[in-house]
């Protein structure tokens, strides 16, 4: 940004910048709040937990229990079930910000970042041209800020319907309807289900190996088994004893179509970020045959796609891309590895 511009229309902010208002910001500034430390936090959307409220399916709820999902300082009402809902989660994000005493200022988009070593401070550019200078910048806008959207062969042709899971709700507007589902994460596989309970017919896209573990083994949450295992065993050693027991709970999944890695679940986590799939009831229709397993898509048509395990064109009513996010930093964070940044002057979610 202009140094000039820059100094003239620069405001100096006391304590941390924190941009973001989802729970890694708003935990953030409570941490912050209640060690003295004041906070402005920045979000471009106009609500807290924008994402949650806005870019998730109705039939949504936390995938691991709440006492390992709750935010610093503030639990879960007692009263909430052990995986509460989208909702559930959304009033839990305002309570634990009013509790806080964190007020976001909405509709303020980063632009810029950049680390002022004349300063020894951050430039934060928002649109429309305002500074805001900070000794410390937060980072909190997580991996979930832009839809990924791949573009296939022949996508525009595509007669039907297509959009990203961050538009889809319900499967009740499909009902009847042949739908392809691109991705088999965790909600690739939470969309097939609700397309198939109300009334469409699904097709899941499986492209890579993929580990499918159950949700519960025993009435116990596998993420807090695992969790409880990783105090006194090695990483290796967990993952063959939660994969031992998914193969007796779910049976073998590559023969559904859904080969497994060869590195384990956890260790694969820690490795690539690559988040296992906690199944919900997904594979007992895959089994049955209400949700059918497919291979890449190889070419998008005017009526569906040819895909890569088979010659023969599909027909489709709809394409539903359950293709994952990505994050926008890389777009206004401007960290030069050469300059004098502090190693503590920024924090990332």
């Amino acid at each position: 940004m202009d140094k000039e511009e820059q100094e003239g229309r620069a405001t100096w902010v006391p304590g941390a910048v924190i941009v973001g208002a989802g729970p890694s910001g708003l935990a953030a500034a409570a941490c912050l709040a209640a060690r003295g430390v004041p906070a402005t936090v920045l979000e471009r959307s106009d609500s807290l937990a924008f994402t949650w409220r806005h870019r998730m399916y109705d039939r949504l709820a936390l995938h691991l229990p709440k006492r390992f999902c709750e935010l610093p300082l503030l639990p879960f009402p007692a009263e909430y079930p052990t995986y509460p809902c989208k909702d559930q989660f959304v009033a839990y994000m305002e309570a634990y910000a009013a509790a806080a005493g964190v007020a976001p200022r909405f509709g303020a988009s980063v632009e810029e970042a950049a680390f002022d070593a004349s300063a020894a401070a951050w430039a934060v550019r928002l649109a429309g041209g305002e500074v805001l200078m900070t000794r410390w910048l937060v980072v909190a806008t997580g991996e979930n800020a832009e839809p990924h959207v791949p573009d296939f062969p022949g996508m525009q042709q595509f007669a039907g319907r297509v959009l990203h899971t961050c538009e889809y709700k319900c499967g009740e507007e499909f009902a009847g309807e042949k739908v392809l589902v691109v991705g088999c994460g965790n909600s690739g596989m939470e969309v097939s289900l609700d397309l198939c309970r109300h009334g469409a017919k699904p097709s899941m896209v499986v492209r890579n190996t993929v580990h499918v573990l159950p949700k519960e083994m025993l009435g116990v949450s596998t993420f807090g088994i695992a969790m409880a295992l990783l105090k006194w065993l090695p990483v290796q050693l967990v993952d063959r004893f939660i994969l031992a027991a998914a193969r007796l709970t779910l049976g073998n999944t590559s023969r559904l179509g859904l080969r497994r890695p060869k590195t384990g679940p956890i260790e694969l986590k820690n490795l690539t970020g690559r988040t296992p799939v906690l199944d919900v009831g997904t594979l007992d229709h895959i089994k049955s045959g209400k949700i059918k397993v497919v291979g890449a898509v190889k070419e998008v048509t005017r009526v569906g796609a040819r895909l890569a395990d088979g010659k023969e064109e599909q027909q489709f009513d709809a394409i539903i891309l359950a293709t994952g996010y990505r994050s926008n930093v890389p777009s206004w964070l401007k960290v030069n590895i050469n300059n004098n940044n502090p190693s503590d002057a920024t924090k990332k979610d």
